[in-house]
């Protein structure tokens, strides 16, 4: 009789997708979801020969040599800056994301957190809700227009482009961005997208969107240097990783009112984030839930065990991850 490769998911999960994957392996699941520690992790990856994991789980070199016999480390998530995927790779461990499927609803989510920050929702509710609502005045809550103003991209991947489209074909706004690279003409035509360095998109913008995934090289892109360059009437909407923007620096400049209000949907060091922020009224704060579509969080698991399955060898897509991060393993001689 052959014994079943074993597996790990790290965090709750669909019951539909724990069904799925207990018919290809011995499956250990968290149905507490705990956010387990380094070493609680480590414990329960022994034996282990794939792991299904989120963003809350740190794979580094240490982990990775601690287990060998690991063979695959498939994310729930298109970021994937809690992998060391130079040590993956080193190390024969085929790690995946999952992109593509999340970009259409968190580019609704981008464009709502822009919009409920411009229009000061969160403000006018708060105030709303502490019974302080006694009569309408003609500048109560009154922010910034939406529709024509200038909206910048910093990071036009699939989610920055997807937005670019609701601004400048639903909203009329004109597009500046700035990426590493630049895009096609035609895609930024159709997008009515104009590329411009960073300094240009900081000083014209009238709605910065960040969507720049993180690395060492975007650690505090946007500081207290960049804010100061923004215009003082600007919004900030971060939906990319916390760390890509100084919240201690972003906190400073809404109190001083060096840039009208942001919207933050990611923290550094979440689940905790800076307290300053929680002292100021000019920001609207959510807690990572940009993905949080019923449907899109199903097909992120879904595909993530697809690759965990694929991976193993398993399935009709034996060897062939949908979306494989490092697929050279895959062909490469065990280590």
């Amino acid at each position: 009789m052959t014994t079943r490769p074993a597996v790990l998911v790290a965090r709750g999960v669909f019951p539909e997708v724990l069904a799925r994957l207990a018919q290809h392996f011995e499956v250990e699941s968290n149905p507490d979801d705990t956010v387990w520690s380094a070493a609680e992790l480590s414990a329960r990856l022994q034996g282990k020969a794939g792991a299904f994991i989120t963003g809350s789980e740190r794979i580094d070199a240490a982990l990775l040599d601690a287990h060998p016999q690991l063979r695959a480390v498939c994310n729930m998530a298109v970021g994937y800056n809690n992998i060391d995927l130079d040590a993956c790779t080193a190390r024969g461990v085929l790690a995946s994301n999952t992109p593509d499927v999340l970009t259409e609803t968190t580019a609704d989510f981008g464009f709502a957190l822009m919009m409920a920050t411009a229009r000061r929702i969160t403000e006018s509710e708060h105030f709303l809700r502490a019974g302080r609502w006694t009569k309408w005045s003609f500048d109560m809550f009154a922010g910034a227009e939406v529709h024509g103003a200038t909206l910048g991209v910093l990071g036009m991947g699939r989610i920055g482009q997807a937005i670019a489209r609701r601004g400048a074909l639903g909203f009329g706004m004109p597009v500046l961005y700035h990426n590493r690279s630049r895009l096609d003409a035609a895609i930024e035509q159709q997008l009515g997208a104009r590329w411009v360095d960073k300094a240009t998109l900081l000083r014209e913008c009238d709605h910065l969107v960040i969507v720049v995934p993180y690395s060492p090289a975007s650690h505090h892109l946007i500081g207290a240097t960049e804010l100061a360059s923004m215009k003082p009437t600007a919004t900030l909407t971060n939906i990319a990783r916390g760390g890509v923007v100084d919240d201690a620096a972003l906190a400073a400049a809404l109190r001083a009112g060096r840039i009208a209000a942001a919207g933050l949907d990611v923290f550094e060091g979440e689940p905790k984030l800076h307290p300053d922020l929680l002292t100021v009224p000019n920001v609207v704060l959510t807690p990572h839930i940009a993905s949080a579509s019923v449907a899109t969080r199903r097909a992120m698991a879904d595909l993530a065990a697809d690759n965990l399955i694929a991976a193993l060898g398993c399935g009709p897509h034996a060897g062939r991850p949908p979306t494989a991060l490092n697929p050279q393993v895959l062909s490469a001689p065990t280590p």
